[in-house]
């Protein structure tokens, strides 16, 4: 028989099963919110770990970073403003630059021009003279300054010039044309006299006033007279380029000469533009490459080359006696003296003014013939 506390077993033991799954799933549930709440603090900390360190790293920022010992980069860059780069600026100003600017706009050493003009080189840069900046240059990069002038005598003054010289003088500064006009007329007076004086003050002419034709020309005239060949013919060439022209050919080749390269004076007198010469000019040339000639030893081909129309022994004056002395010499060296002897007599009766020793020559040959 059975105990009815048996028959109540299986329902005491279903429902002890019961509340074990509900406490399962409590326990499950208390687990995920355990877990989740775990997350969220975790979380909740991680980003109040990084505010933290996100404030205390701009905090740091802020005060200048002394706890690490950097500067922040601004302050350096303040530094270098107000240090290094106004350490450069006086470094610059030390090596000169503005010393030198003050020395040139004074005209550096007073020259003979300032004191006799009563005016310093100043007006002259500001048109593009010495000691001008260059064009798109650095502040630095300025021409040479003027060299040292000659002195102008007082009694010197720019109306001695040739007026149509003068008026190629009109586009410079009124005191610097007046300079420039005395250099000039200096220059022409001491030709004969103190060459290498008066190419001093070609020169000086030239420093004030190379842009202007006429003024290389004469400066390149003197310093041939002066025997610099080199120096002439640049000048001469230059002078040429700015006016054109084949004036001054017969100076140009003889300058080749004096540089030892007959060959191209030769070559001068062969120019197309040396065709284009007349009168007095083209029998300067003539000479010239006579000259040549005989440099190279060609006598015959100098007398050749000499004879022409204005050939006439009854021509006088300077540039005919000249011709004829040229004459004489080429026949003299082509060994032909009876004849040589009669052109020096011819260039003597031609010398009015006495500028040839073709009387000396002459009766040297007349010596040699007794």
């Amino acid at each position: 028989m059975t105990d009815a506390s048996d028959r109540d077993e299986p329902s005491r033991l279903s429902a002890g099963d019961e509340p074990s799954r509900d406490d399962r799933a409590r326990s499950e549930a208390d687990r995920d919110d355990r877990s989740r709440g775990s997350d969220r603090d975790d979380r909740a900390r991680s980003e109040s770990d990084r505010d933290d360190r996100s404030r205390g790293s701009d905090r740091d920022d802020r005060s200048g970073g002394s706890d690490r010992g950097e500067r922040p980069r601004s302050d350096d860059r303040d530094d270098r403003a107000r240090g290094d780069d106004r350490g450069e600026r006086r470094g610059f100003a030390d090596r000169g630059v503005r010393s030198d600017r003050d020395d040139r706009s004074r005209g550096g050493s007073e020259s003979g021009a300032a004191r006799t003009s009563g005016f310093s080189g100043g007006d002259d840069r500001r048109r593009g003279g010495e000691g001008a900046r260059a064009a798109g240059g650095r502040p630095d990069d300025r021409r040479a300054a003027r060299p040292e002038e000659p002195d102008l005598p007082e009694d010197v003054v720019a109306s001695d010039l040739d007026p149509a010289v003068r008026r190629d003088l009109l586009s410079l500064d009124k005191n610097n044309a007046d300079s420039v006009a005395r250099h000039m007329v200096m220059a022409v007076e001491l030709l004969d006299d103190d060459p290498r004086l008066a190419l001093a003050h070609a020169r000086a002419a030239r420093q004030r006033a190379g842009r202007i034709a006429v003024v290389r020309e004469t400066a390149g005239v003197v310093a041939y007279h002066a025997e610099e060949w080199a120096e002439a013919l640049s000048e001469l060439r230059t002078a040429r380029r700015m006016s054109g022209g084949a004036g001054l050919l017969a100076v140009m080749a003889d300058c080749e000469r004096g540089l030892g390269r007959p060959e191209r004076a030769i070559e001068l007198g062969r120019s197309e533009e040396a065709q284009t010469l007349t009168g007095d000019e083209a029998a300067e040339l003539r000479m010239v490459v006579a000259g040549a000639r005989m440099d190279l030893g060609q006598f015959d081909q100098a007398v050749v080359t000499l004879q022409a129309s204005d050939l006439d022994p009854s021509r006088t004056g300077s540039a005919a006696a000249r011709l004829f002395y040229a004459y004489a010499d080429a026949l003299v060296a082509a060994g032909r003296t009876d004849e040589g002897l009669q052109w020096f007599l011819n260039a003597a009766a031609a010398d009015l003014d006495d500028e040839t020793d073709a009387e000396e020559r002459a009766t040297e040959l007349t010596g040699d013939a007794q």
